[in-house]
């Protein structure tokens, strides 16, 4: 028999694998919602651009759900709004519906991250070892199992309704049968409500680094399959997504380790080096495997960022776990759905490859990023 913590654990487990099973769903199928409304790189990055806006719409919703529940209820609320506006993106009635379902999909993947995120502090705390990365090495092996079921669907020939439909109705069967091991009453009483003033420096910081994070993440998920397709002339283009997952899966299930071998402020300069170098291999030798492998070097390289930073935002003094994440999210939910339609525009004007340049950008930010957050550290002590 398991105990309370670690059904806790295996229940929020299983969240992270469904928001990554869904993500994955999503972005692998760009490319099919791409040519399916014959869209450009610059129509294609105007429907994106819905989604960041939605996400900032959102901010005060789920501000109020984090600082009003346990973090369990609206996990349990958005996740059920998010498979459903998953699904629904597959009806193809027009763009008009695939816009109105993007703000819902985008609003309730913001507040299931708040959520998660915010319940992964809550059951570190009842483990010795460091855990926070095995949850985010969950998510990236639910996006494997996402696009693995992609490149199925792809390869059989079955419609993106019936593919959505499939993964809908796993989610919602999932999502209620984990739900009551999930952990109760994690609602702090203190340090939860936002107040305007000053920002604190040290919260700025982070949600700098996840926002850049985000961005490369989120470009790398929604156009690494366009760019197999259109620049390298693949016909089946999940292989790059199915590396980049695999790569951030191995990396994140070792983070925790890595963590206490090297250190974290380590740990982000080699991951802006992975990053900036795999993306200066996949654009100046756009074949397949040099892309391959350079896709492959983003995923190792990026894949620590997020529940490094999410340790380091555990360290807040001035705002309880939910807040601080509420905040930190919205770093990365913005830079998540921001990312995506800068690359399109970029892409319309200059090209493809040239555009990926963005990417590397963003890696670079992770060296003085970091050193100013350890400094800031060392100095409060």
């Amino acid at each position: 028999m398991f105990s309370t913590p670690q059904k806790e654990r295996i229940a929020l487990s299983a969240y992270f694998l469904l928001s990554g099973i869904c993500f994955s769903t999503w972005a692998s199928r760009i490319p099919t919602l791409k040519t399916l409304y014959n869209l450009t790189e610059e129509d294609l990055g105007n429907l994106l651009m819905i989604m960041p806006a939605s996400a900032i719409i959102g901010i005060p919703l789920s501000g109020w759900l984090v600082a009003k529940f346990d973090s369990r209820i609206p996990m349990l609320i958005a996740s059920i709004a998010f498979l459903l506006s998953l699904f629904s993106l597959s009806w193809g009635f027009s763009i008009f519906g695939i816009c109105i379902s993007l703000v819902v999909f985008s609003i309730a993947m913001r507040i299931i991250n708040i959520a998660i995120n915010t319940q992964s502090i809550a059951v570190q705390q009842k483990f010795e070892k460091k855990i926070i990365g095995s949850f985010h090495g969950v998510w990236s092996i639910g996006g494997i199992l996402g696009v693995l079921f992609s490149t199925i669907m792809l390869n059989y020939d079955i419609s993106i309704f019936w593919h959505f439909l499939f993964v809908t109705v796993f989610g919602l069967l999932l999502t209620v049968s984990m739900f009551p091991m999930l952990i109760r009453n994690d609602k702090s009483t203190v340090g939860t409500k936002f107040k305007l003033g000053k920002p604190s420096k040290y919260i700025t910081l982070l949600g700098l680094m996840v926002f850049f994070a985000a961005i490369c993440e989120g470009g790398m998920y929604d156009w690494n399959g366009v760019y197999l397709k259109e620049i390298v002339k693949q016909e089946v283009f999940t292989y790059g997504y199915l590396l980049l997952m695999i790569c951030m899966t191995i990396s994140r299930l070792t983070i925790d380790r890595l963590m206490e071998h090297f250190g974290m402020q380590k740990l982000y300069i080699a991951g802006s080096i992975l990053i900036i170098s795999g993306i200066l291999l996949a654009t100046v030798f756009p074949y397949l495997y040099p892309v391959l492998i350079g896709f492959g070097m983003v995923g190792f390289g990026v894949s620590g960022l997020y529940p490094m930073t999410f340790i380091l935002a555990g360290k807040s003094k001035k705002y309880s776990v939910a807040i601080v994440m509420s905040i930190i999210g919205t770093y990365s939910t913005v830079g998540m759905f921001l990312g995506p339609p800068i690359i399109g525009y970029l892409a319309h004007g200059f090209g493809l490859q040239k555009a990926f340049i963005v990417f590397a950008l963003a890696g670079l930010t992770f060296i003085p990023l970091s050193k100013m957050v350890f400094d800031h550290l060392k100095k409060v002590g």
